[in-house]
């Protein structure tokens, strides 16, 4: 069953091209961000509120010039890590999908000198190459929109925690 599919996908790979194992390493990459993104906000992200808002809470004065200015430290550095990593994988699901249209350029390229060298104008052969040179660009698409939900969905929560943070970080007293 494993060697079935592992062989399904070796064929796969080998019937795109070598511009295919680009962009494996490139969807690899991405979804090792968004893996750790989503590790980050269910584990480390509460841990590092938690002290934020402790340390807030620890001060007796919290409505002069140096305590907002100390208030808007840390919720810059809370952003900082909220948003780490953030714009990277916005360019991997970017990227990915040009990744899959170089793939089929260069594949059309080889199909127009293969026919062009052998001076033969099958259509048999043309749908062929055709075929083949279309397989990365809907892998690309593919793997942008496998990461382009997580990647808004990041995006948004880390927008929505940093509210929340700022809202809980009072200056009453």
């Amino acid at each position: 069953m494993l060697s079935e599919a592992l062989n399904a996908i070796r064929a796969f790979m080998e019937q795109g091209g070598e511009i295919l194992f680009l962009l494996l390493g490139v969807t690899f990459i991405m979804w090792v961000l968004i893996v750790e993104r989503l590790w980050y906000f269910s584990l480390e992200y509460r841990k590092q509120k938690s002290r934020v808002v402790e340390a807030w809470e620890s001060r007796r004065e919290r409505r002069s010039w140096y305590a907002h200015k100390i208030r808007t430290a840390m919720i810059s550095e809370v952003n900082h890590d909220l948003n780490k990593s953030v714009n990277l994988i916005k360019t991997l699901v970017a990227l990915c999908p040009l990744i899959g249209l170089l793939g089929t350029v260069t594949g059309m390229i080889e199909v127009f000198a293969v026919l062009g060298n052998t001076g033969s104008s099958s259509a048999r052969a043309m749908a062929d190459g055709v075929s083949k040179a279309t397989i990365p660009t809907m892998s690309g698409m593919v793997a942008a929109l496998s990461g382009l939900f997580l990647s808004t969905y990041i995006e948004r929560r880390a927008k929505r925690e940093s509210e929340r943070l700022e809202d809980s970080l009072t200056m009453d007293h």
